[in-house]
């Protein structure tokens, strides 16, 4: 599932990011990598969202949380 797809107060980890190549580094600067645990703080309908990664808040657009797979934290 897409990141926009999760639910607000749940925890998901990052399978793969499908963004061009400086936005997937940028993102991997700011902690985003697979593996992570990212906690969606806020969503709005057209699906921005504040996340929690790795302790810091993050509001990313409908093209990232569009481009992030994840799975719930509790899937293997």
């Amino acid at each position: 599932m897409m990141l926009r797809d999760g639910e607000k107060g749940k925890g998901y980890r990052v399978v793969d990011v499908s963004l061009g190549r400086a936005a997937k580094i940028r993102l991997e600067a700011l902690g985003m990598t697979n593996g992570t645990t990212v906690l969606i703080m806020n969503k709005k309908h057209n699906g921005s969202m504040v996340v929690k990664v790795r302790g810091t808040r993050f509001a990313f657009g409908a093209g990232i949380t569009g481009a992030v797979a994840v799975e719930e934290k509790g899937e293997s």
